[in-house]
């Protein structure tokens, strides 16, 4: 039977209801941003007693569907004041699927000062002790818990970072092969850390497997879903090729490849940083070009990239990342820049945050652009060990720019922009101004019809089109966020309409209902309107809707554009 887990470290209990009505059609971020607004008090301090941290596998995790096995974690952030929803791969959603749990929350802070782990399993979920644990990295812990418990257990931990309640502090989750994913972005691994929750351990052993009501159609629907992924060129050729970094060439090649924060749109060093060449280094080494981050995962745009000797440094090696430390920082060196994601994966902070706050910090003089070796010092020097520069840098780019005066500052809502510029790409641009969460480019990844054309084709250089863009794209993307699914299963349901019927073909055979694609849509709006009005509740304006003024002030090159959204203009992205 389905169910609500709650873990209360207040008093160390745990209890199980049943899932109210209200919740039954809920899954993913659905699921997280409607328990956060309900039982959240929008004012209160995010690294307080009254904040909650809330996990839910999507309404298809652990069934056989093919990329839907995404973990969704909610809570009020403590990076941007509002409400945030992340989501990762890894094997922590499809036990819980299994278990029957459509939402855990974790609630209240100990009174003692102390750690304590979790584990669930099929029949009981406990609170114990910890201290073994306390001060390692994600990978260490990883390794510990598995033989700790002699089986391959799911776990959810906090690096250093969450410990010491950094704002860029993430969460992270255990991939098949111990592989570290992130629920990253707002700060979430500083709310774990908050409630002294080291790890979460999920023991499946002795669940049956997730059945759909109706197997034969289940079985149809996601044949045709699995074949618009490969069939899609992007999704079934690019991505399993050379990863998300293969955005770099395409990116510089449109002039919207923030470069040495944010001062122009194209890096010389591209080739260097680029999937092309990320892709070659890897094969050449003996390395894996194309793997799954969870089970099921059919488009497999991770990767495992070794060292120079042939021995594994990082897997998940995302574009964001590689942009941010290469072009945003200049470092040339990809041997670095995966040098440093591990790091950021083992201390568990966000890497797109990071990345951007070292942008700042270099032009701020606190290490010369180009530095990847004092990148990887101040990484397991200074903020991997707490340090008093290892905290302000630990705090994101926000925090940084305002301790050392500085004006060019890409964030929105204090949470640092990634990885396209929205001069240049103007539809990402109104995605990073009115995303509920802060700047986020998977909130409406607009560069899809901007860039890609995928979806048709909206002009990244014009405002025509773009608030409709990027309002479309949100909706759609909280609903699929709340199904379980990769981001990434987009590209073909904006191209191939048997993708999204599919989809909800498969939502039907699970559940036994008859959903239509407005129902879907509905979803999607909804979402986004709760996550909106906690946002308002918490003292966010419509002022928080907007890009740093040195976006309308600074032209960049080579275009020479500027962001020229009036303020009514970004308003009206709400009509609806």
């Amino acid at each position: 039977m389905d169910k609500i887990v709650r873990i209360n470290m207040s008093d160390l209990t745990t209890s199980t209801e049943p899932v109210p009505a209200e919740w039954v059609g809920l899954g993913g971020r659905a699921m997280t941003s409607t328990i956060v607004a309900k039982e959240v008090p929008p004012t209160c301090h995010a690294l307080g007693a009254s904040n909650k941290l809330v996990f839910s596998p999507g309404l298809l995790t652990g069934t056989a569907a093919a990329n839907s096995g995404r973990l969704s974690a909610g809570a009020k952030s403590p990076l941007t004041g509002g409400i945030k929803e992340s989501n990762a791969g890894g094997t922590a959603a499809r036990m819980l699927a299994k278990l029957g749990i459509r939402a855990l929350i974790v609630e209240g802070i100990p009174k003692a000062d102390k750690w304590y782990s979790v584990h669930i399993a099929k029949d009981a979920v406990t609170i114990k002790e910890e201290s073994e644990l306390l001060g390692k990295g994600n990978y260490s812990i990883v390794n510990q818990v598995q033989t700790r418990y002699g089986k391959p257990v799911a776990v959810v931990s906090v690096g250093p970072a969450g410990e010491m309640k950094m704002l860029s502090a993430n969460i992270s989750v255990a991939d098949p092969e111990s592989h570290i994913r992130s629920l990253g972005r707002g700060g979430l691994g500083a709310v774990m850390g908050s409630k002294k929750i080291k790890f979460i351990s999920i023991d499946e052993t002795g669940v049956p497997p997730v059945m759909p009501k109706d197997a034969a159609k289940f079985k149809e629907a996601s044949r045709i879903f699995a074949k618009t992924l490969l069939d899609h060129p992007v999704s079934g050729q690019g991505l399993p090729t050379y990863g998300t970094d293969v955005l770099v060439n395409i990116l510089n090649e449109a002039g919207g490849l923030p470069t040495r924060n944010f001062t122009s749109g194209q890096y010389a060093a591209h080739d260097k940083i680029s999937g092309e060449t990320m892709h070659d280094t890897i094969v050449k080494r003996g390395g894996v070009p194309t793997h799954a981050c969870h089970p099921g995962c059919q488009i497999q745009c991770s990767q495992i990239y070794n060292d120079k000797d042939g021995k594994y440094l990082t897997s998940g090696f995302e574009y964001e990342t590689i942009w941010g430390l290469g072009a945003d920082c200049c470092i040339e060196d990809l041997d670095d820049i995966a040098e440093a994601d591990h790091i950021m994966d083992d201390i568990g902070v966000d890497s797109i945050e990071t990345a951007v706050m070292f942008g700042v910090a270099m032009e701020a003089g606190v290490l010369p652009f180009g530095d990847g070796k004092g990148v990887v010092r101040m990484l397991r020097d200074e903020i991997g060990k707490g340090t008093a520069l290892g905290r302000v840098l630990g705090g994101g780019a926000g925090q940084l720019g305002r301790i050392y005066g500085m004006t060019r500052v890409p964030v929105v809502k204090n949470q640092g922009i990634p990885a396209y510029d929205p001069r240049a790409v103007k539809g990402i641009g109104v995605t990073y101004a009115m995303g509920t969460m802060g700047a986020d480019h998977t909130s409406g990844y607009a560069v899809a019809t901007n860039i890609l054309s995928v979806g048709g084709h909206v002009d990244p250089l014009s405002k025509t089109g773009q608030i409709e863009l990027a309002r479309n794209l949100q909706i759609a993307t909280a609903a699929i966020d709340s199904t379980g699914m990769c981001l990434f299963i987009a590209f073909p349901a904006l191209d191939i309409p048997e993708c999204l019927s599919s989809l909800i073909d498969m939502i039907n055979a699970q559940f036994g209902i008859n959903l239509k694609g407005d129902d879907v849509t509905a979803l999607g709006k909804s979402v986004l309107k709760i996550e909106h009005q906690f946002n308002l509740d918490a003292g966010l304006t419509k002022e928080d809707d907007r890009l740093p003024e040195f976006f309308s002030k600074e032209s960049l090159p080579p275009h020479n554009v500027i962001w020229d959204f009036t303020p009514a203009e970004l308003d009206t992205f709400w009509n609806f």
